[in-house]
């Protein structure tokens, strides 16, 4: 097994394969967007797979593909169909925005992808659309169902946002009474992309709880993975389950098995450091794959103790979402 200086296994591998969305979330990026990473810029396919199997033959079990939008880019099921296949990659995951994934559903459950995160902050079409700038929740709610439908694991996250969708926690909250879905509520965290600061969350993850409680007094607690990054409740009758991710508060440092790789193949061994070791310029440069997996064991060795540690040794700061993977 691969372990960081702090004695915790790594065993998930984030992989952020664009920065580019069909979305314009206001938490995420400003209205007009980012400036784009180049084609150039980018990690290649073969790139990316040759990273994955050298994490994989270090410890990395698990591959969860993000963005951005990760559907955006051409050519996914192909690389996917090339990502199952690793040898000691026993799950692939992905995460979208659900917008142009109905349409994929059918090769996604094919290639034995059965875990998808749907990002959904609201159940209302016009909240829908100031949050995301985009008419897009009647294709998102085709998606979802299609998921349930052909029994996908379907993890749902709203970022909780004070004064905007803080109103749908319940109406959110309902699906897991009906649909075998975890429904997921996420701390407001400093990445926005630059259209709004934020500091301590309004709605941290005692509030939110809190809230849920109110409407299910019987809510108890779900007995979690020790690297699980939410707290899961369950109240009698309910099909699925709700969570709360205290992504401000960072309560789940302590258990954390998660490394990450942006869009331009840099190198995260925490959500909220600025990047320490680029693999693409490494790769380009001509490291074989023994030089590689030493920086990348030296990296791991040089994990910090929490994201506060890391958000402080950080050069950067602010980037959006987009560019980091989730």
């Amino acid at each position: 097994m691969l372990f960081d200086n702090h004695n915790r296994p790594l065993t998930y591998l984030r992989l952020a394969v664009t920065d580019r969305c069909n979305l314009r979330c206001s938490y995420c990026m400003p209205e007009h967007g980012l400036n784009w990473l180049s084609r150039s810029d980018l990690l290649t396919y073969e790139e990316m797979l040759r990273l994955c199997r050298i994490l994989a033959a270090l410890g990395i079990e698990k591959v969860r593909i993000t963005g951005g939008e990760p559907l955006v880019r051409r050519d996914m099921m192909h690389f996917l169909d090339k990502l199952v296949g690793i040898s000691g990659i026993k799950e692939v995951g992905l995460t979208t925005n659900g917008v142009a994934t109905a349409q994929f559903v059918p090769q996604l459950k094919s290639l034995g992808i059965r875990s998808v995160n749907l990002s959904l902050d609201t159940l209302d079409r016009e909240r829908f659309f100031q949050i995301t700038r985009r008419d897009e929740l009647p294709a998102v709610m085709e998606t979802l169902h299609m998921l349930l439908d052909n029994d996908f694991r379907v993890r749902i996250n709203a970022v909780v946002m004070d004064g905007v969708n803080d109103s749908d926690i319940i109406p959110l909250a309902e699906m897991a009474e009906i649909y075998p879905l975890d429904m997921r509520f996420i701390e407001e965290m400093p990445f926005n992309g630059g259209d709004h600061g934020t500091g301590i969350p309004a709605w941290n993850h005692v509030r939110i709880l809190d809230t849920l409680r109110e409407r299910w007094p019987a809510l108890t607690r779900c007995t979690d993975a020790p690297e699980s990054t939410s707290a899961n409740y369950q109240a009698p009758g309910m099909q699925g389950r709700l969570g709360v991710i205290a992504a401000w508060t960072r309560s789940f440092c302590g258990t954390c098995n998660r490394i990450r790789v942006t869009p331009q193949g840099m190198l995260k061994t925490c959500l909220y450091d600025g990047g320490v070791l680029s693999i693409r310029d490494l790769m380009r440069a001509g490291a074989d794959d023994a030089g590689l997996t030493e920086q990348l064991l030296q990296a791991f060795r040089q994990r910090p103790r929490d994201g506060w540690e890391a958000e402080k040794n950080a050069a950067e700061h602010g980037a959006s979402m987009a560019t980091i993977g989730g």
